[in-house]
C-alpha cells in the first residue's frame, strides 16, 4: 500500500462529482435497489484487494442507490434531519483530508482547538447567547452525548451544593464516585424533573448510573409539555434529593415547548437557585428559535425566552445547523464542574504544555481522548451564511410546516395534533418546524406511514398519539421552499386517501 499523488486528484475529482449531483427523484430507494444493493456488499475480505478506482467505483454505483435521499433530499421529514449545505459538505470532506485529532489544544502545533472556539464563539452569537458566560463550549457526536456531559455536570453540581451544607469540602463525584460523594453530601436520591423528555435524556441518566427512573414526569394533565410549577416546587423539596431540571426547548413528537416566557424561566431558575438544582435545556432544535426576529413568530420568540437562564444548553448540529451527521453542541456556564468530571489525571501525554491563552484541552472537559475536527463544518457554514441565511433558512422551514399544518386543519380527511378548539391562525402562530398528525379514518391511519412511505416521493416518521398510530413531520431541511414542497407534499397525501378509498 502506498500514496500515489494521483489517488488524491482522483479523490478530488469525486468528491466534486457527488456535490454537483442533483436532489435525487425519490426520497427512498425501491425495494429492488435496495436488495440489489445488499447483495453486492463484499461477503470475504480479499488476498490483495481491488484497487482505488474500482473500489469507488463499487461504492458509486453498487452501494450508493440502496442508500435513501435523507439528507440529500428537501423531502426528507422524518427523524430531524437538516442536510449538508454546499459549505458544510466541503469542510467535512476537508476534516477527513486533514484529519486533526482535536481533543488537546496544542497552540504551537496546531489550531484544531482555536477553530473550535471559535465555531463555538460564533454559534452562541448566533443562538444570542454571549460567549463569554457560556466558557464550556464543544462539539459532541450528537444530542445524546451532550445530554451525558449536561447530566454528569448537573449531578456534580447538584451533590456539591448539598455538601456545601455540610461541610467545606466538595464532594466530587468525578473523583469520590456517586455513592461516597452522596453519602458525604446526604443525598440518597437524584432526580431528574422534566416534561415530556426525550428519549436520549432517559438514555443519558441510564449510562451515568442515575437510572432511567430517576427521570420524573412533571408535565400538567392536560399540557404534558409544561411544567406544573406547584409539582416541580413539590419534588425539588424532597429531603435528601438533589435535582436536575430538564427543559425541553420544542419536544421532539410535537415540536411544543416547555415554557412559554422569560417569566416562567425566571421562576424556574428561582427554584433552581433555592433548592441547588441544575438546569439543563434539551434545545435539539427548539434552541435555534432564538434566531427567530419576525413578528409572524412572536408566539416561538416568546418560548425561546428566557432559555439563556440556564446552567448547561445542547443542541444538534445535523439538524438545523445543516451540518453532516455527527455533530453536536454543548454550552455550560460552570467550566470548573466540567474539570472536575472530565479531567484526565495521569496522562502527561495529554498535557497542554505552555498554554498562552485561556483555551483548554476539549478531552479534560468533555467525554473524547480522540475527537475528529467537526467543528469545521460548523464553522464553514456560519462563515459563509452568517446568522441572516441561517434565520432566512429557518423562516422558510416554518412557512412550509405551516402551510403543511393548515392543510390538515382544513382537511376533511386528516387531522393535526394535538387536537385544540383554538381558533386557526392561533394554531398555526405556534408551529414552529414539526408537524403532527393522523388520518381520521382509523382504518387508513393503521397503515398511513407506510403508505406515504410507499410513494417514495416524500419521507415522514412513524409515531404515537394518545395510544394511537400517528404521522409526523420534521421540516429542518436547507432546501426547504414552500411554493415547490407544500405541493408535493399535498399531492401525495390526497393521493394516499384517494387509494386507500378504492380498497
Amino acid at each position: 500500500m502506498h500514496a500515489d499523488p494521483d489517488t488524491f486528484s482522483q479523490l478530488a475529482s469525486a468528491i466534486s462529482g457527488l456535490h454537483l449531483q442533483p436532489p435525487p427523484e425519490n426520497v427512498l430507494p425501491s425495494d429492488t435497489t435496495v436488495t440489489q444493493a445488499r447483495g453486492k456488499l463484499q461477503a470475504t475480505l480479499s488476498s490483495s484487494g481491488v484497487g482505488f478506482e474500482e473500489t469507488i467505483r463499487h461504492i458509486r454505483e453498487d452501494l450508493a442507490p440502496g442508500f435513501n435521499g435523507s439528507s440529500r433530499s428537501p423531502n426528507y421529514y422524518g427523524f430531524v434531519t437538516g442536510g449538508s449545505t454546499p459549505a458544510a459538505a466541503l469542510a467535512d470532506n476537508l476534516v477527513t483530508i486533514y484529519d486533526q485529532n482535536a481533543a488537546v489544544h496544542l497552540p504551537q502545533e496546531s489550531i484544531a482547538t482555536n477553530v473550535e472556539d471559535s465555531a463555538t464563539s460564533l454559534l452562541a452569537q448566533l443562538l444570542k447567547l454571549e460567549p463569554s458566560q457560556w466558557p464550556h463550549r464543544l462539539f459532541t457526536t450528537g444530542a445524546t452525548a451532550s445530554n451525558i456531559l449536561g447530566l454528569a455536570c448537573g449531578r456534580e453540581y447538584a451533590i456539591a451544593e448539598a455538601s456545601a451544607h455540610r461541610s467545606d469540602t466538595v464532594s466530587s463525584v468525578g473523583e469520590l464516585g456517586i455513592v461516597e460523594a452522596m453519602h458525604r453530601a446526604g443525598i440518597d436520591k437524584i432526580q431528574i424533573l422534566a416534561t415530556v423528555p426525550h428519549s436520549s435524556l432517559v438514555k443519558a441518566a441510564g449510562i451515568l448510573g442515575l437510572g432511567r427512573a430517576s427521570v420524573l414526569d412533571v408535565g400538567l394533565p392536560n399540557s404534558s409539555h409544561k411544567f406544573d410549577i406547584p409539582q416541580l416546587k413539590k419534588l425539588l423539596e424532597r429531603p435528601g434529593a438533589a435535582s436536575i431540571i430538564a427543559v425541553s426547548a420544542s419536544e421532539v413528537n410535537t415540536g411544543l415547548f416547555a415554557t412559554s416566557g422569560l417569566e416562567e424561566m425566571q421562576e424556574i431558575r428561582k427554584l433552581a437557585d433555592l433548592y441547588g438544582a441544575w438546569i439543563h435545556v434539551d434545545g435539539a432544535f427548539g434552541i435555534f428559535g432564538r434566531i427567530l426576529t419576525s413578528p409572524a413568530h412572536s408566539d416561538i420568540i416568546s418560548f425561546c425566552a428566557g432559555l439563556d437562564l440556564a446552567d448547561s444548553i445542547t443542541g444538534d448540529g445535523h439538524k438545523l445547523l445543516n451540518v453532516p451527521y455527527d455533530c453536536g453542541f454543548f454550552f455550560s456556564r460552570h467550566r470548573d464542574i466540567a474539570e472536575r468530571v472530565f479531567q484526565n489525571p495521569n496522562a502527561p501525554y495529554l498535557s497542554t504544555g505552555a498554554a498562552t491563552d485561556s483555551l483548554v484541552s476539549p478531552s479534560n472537559v468533555g467525554l473524547e481522548n480522540s475527537r475528529r475536527l467537526r467543528a469545521l463544518p460548523v464553522y464553514a457554514n456560519l462563515t459563509a451564511y452568517g446568522a441572516d441565511g441561517y434565520r432566512a433558512m429557518l423562516e422558510r422551514q416554518i412557512e412550509l410546516s405551516r402551510g403543511i399544518a393548515e392543510y390538515l386543519i382544513d382537511s376533511p380527511d386528516y387531522e393535526l395534533l394535538p387536537g385544540s378548539d383554538r381558533p386557526k391562525e392561533e394554531v398555526l402562530n405556534g408551529v414552529y418546524i414539526i408537524v403532527l398528525f393522523r388520518a381520521k379514518d382509523e382504518g387508513l391511519n393503521k397503515e398511513l406511514t407506510s403508505r406515504i412511505k410507499a410513494g417514495r416521493k416524500i419521507y415522514v416518521s412513524g409515531t404515537a398519539w394518545d395510544g394511537k398510530p400517528a404521522c409526523r413531520f420534521a421540516v429542518s431541511n436547507w432546501m426547504t421552499d414552500a411554493k415547490r414542497d407544500l405541493p408535493i407534499i399535498k399531492h401525495v397525501l390526497t393521493d394516499v386517501v384517494e387509494a386507500w378509498k378504492k380498497t
